[in-house]
């Protein structure tokens, strides 16, 4: 099995143990994840902004005044 290959090297990448390689793997995938939702939540907010034109023109009024 190629992932149990790479565990094994753990050292080589500086890990104390494959626990410790492990949970830093974990660790970057539930970043990657959580990343991954953020955009997927930014581009609805997008798409609802974008067909909104009361939204928009709510937008454009609250940075009237605001110094670009």
């Amino acid at each position: 099995m190629v992932q149990a290959h790479f565990l094994s090297n753990f050292k080589e990448y500086d890990f104390k143990d494959k626990s410790a390689m492990l949970c830093a793997a974990l660790e970057y995938f539930r970043n990657a994840m959580e990343l991954k939702e953020l955009k997927k939540s930014a581009d609805l907010y997008a798409e609802v902004y974008s067909e909104d034109e009361d939204l928009q023109e709510l937008t454009k009024a609250a940075l009237s005044g605001w110094p670009e």
